[in-house]
């Protein structure tokens, strides 16, 4: 372990979200050494439990059992902060894994076992895989709709704004073969872009080539320590947060959450930058959840407590296979049913699978096993969003306004 020296800078805290500022002289968080790992867009740490997350019951029906303790309640939002705010961030950011990064001995064992790709037979329904582009939904000021134009990557319509999920419209990313479905949503059908949320630089969620398509006056909001990239390539109205922060565009509140990744884009960067998902909020509380790439595990319950009330969460379900290898980093199709109940969430639309193959599952397992867990947990049918690539739908419009 070697200590790391920072200037004097505030960030929150990877269990707690409170800030705490670290001076020059004063006392520093020792950083865990970078292992080394090949600079590619799927993350790939081993396999470690996580925390349980199950609440206390009591132990039986006993009038003297101890009673079941108050849910706890939804800790304050951060005030917004300023767009476009330049800070100083900590040199890494390898305090927030939740799991260790893979070793030599993790790398050797995938090299050999080569589970990279499905096999013959689950390449076979790549034909099967849905997709049907429509038109984007006509929607106003207070209607909010999701248009899925594949992966990550979601045209979002909420509080009379146009904002992009992790953009990339490009057929072919970095050290991944090229997409087996097309873009859902061809890039001249887009309204104009008023904001786009980056979860994290792997390449299969920043893509260049389709940031380049911008204006450069496009508002961006991204994680801590990735505001370098973007003004690097001019973009002006980079705004950077750190976990439980958040910003306002137009009257919609932008908040960066965990999540259960990390980050690279090349040999040297390991863990340079944050890695999250966002949550949405717009004048009339409608809420939506884009979790990113993740893996399941505590925080979707403390993103739940914080941010009640999520209409719609986003959550991936693909890219899962091998589980010792990628269980940390990407939840499989079971866990990201079980991370909607954490979340309290009321709908889940999939993602991340059936664009790019980038793990050992077959195709469409990732389609089947969401719906069996649904139905299996007891949800509505009708609120699993499944929606098939260039698919799109619209919220429930809410109540008149007060006055």
């Amino acid at each position: 372990m070697t200590q790391q020296s920072e200037s004097t800078t505030t960030r929150a805290t990877a269990f707690t979200g409170t800030t705490v500022t670290t001076a020059p002289g004063g006392p520093r968080k020792a950083d865990p050494p970078a292992p080394a790992s090949p600079a590619s867009p799927l993350p790939a740490p081993p396999a470690v439990p996580q925390a349980s997350s199950a609440p206390l019951v009591p132990a039986g029906p006993s009038s003297t059992a101890a009673p079941v303790p108050p849910a706890p309640s939804a800790p304050p939002l951060a005030e917004p902060r300023p767009l476009g705010e330049r800070r100083v961030w900590p040199r890494s950011f390898h305090d927030r894994l939740t799991a260790p990064l893979p070793g030599l001995k993790a790398m050797a064992r995938f090299a050999r076992e080569g589970s990279v790709r499905p096999g013959r037979e689950g390449l076979a329904d790549i034909p099967r895989l849905p997709f049907e582009p429509g038109p984007l939904p006509a929607v106003d000021a207070r209607t909010v709709a999701v248009s899925w134009a594949g992966h990550a990557s979601w045209v979002v319509r909420i509080g009379g704004l146009t904002v992009l999920t992790d953009p990339v419209w490009s057929r072919r990313i970095l050290g991944t073969p090229a997409r087996v479905t097309p873009v859902g949503v061809p890039w001249e059908a887009l309204p104009p872009v008023d904001a786009v949320v980056v979860s994290h630089n792997h390449y299969d969620h920043l893509d260049a080539p389709t940031l380049r398509r911008l204006p450069r006056d496009t508002p961006v909001f991204v994680p801590a320590g990735l505001g370098r990239w973007f003004l690097r390539r001019r973009f002006t109205r980079v705004t950077e947060l750190d976990w439980w922060e958040a910003a306002e565009l137009s009257g919609v509140r932008f908040d960066f959450v965990p999540a259960h990744h990390w980050s690279k884009r090349s040999l040297t960067d390991t863990c340079r930058s944050l890695w999250g998902g966002w949550v949405l909020t717009d004048r009339d509380g409608q809420r939506l959840y884009f979790a990113g790439d993740t893996g399941y595990g505590h925080w979707f319950s403390r993103i739940g407590q914080r941010y009640p009330g999520i209409d719609l969460a986003l959550l991936p379900i693909g890219a899962y296979d091998p589980r010792w290898w990628l269980s940390d980093v990407h939840c499989d199709p079971e866990e990201a049913v079980r991370a909607v109940q954490d979340l309290g969430a009321r709908r889940m639309a999939p993602m991340h699978w059936g664009t790019f193959v980038l793990s050992a599952e077959p195709v469409l397992e990732p389609l089947t096993r969401v719906r069996a867990a649904w139905q299996q947990a007891g949800r509505p049918r009708a609120d699993l969003w499944d929606l098939p690539v260039g698919g799109s739908r619209v919220l429930d419009r809410p109540g008149p306004a007060a006055t």
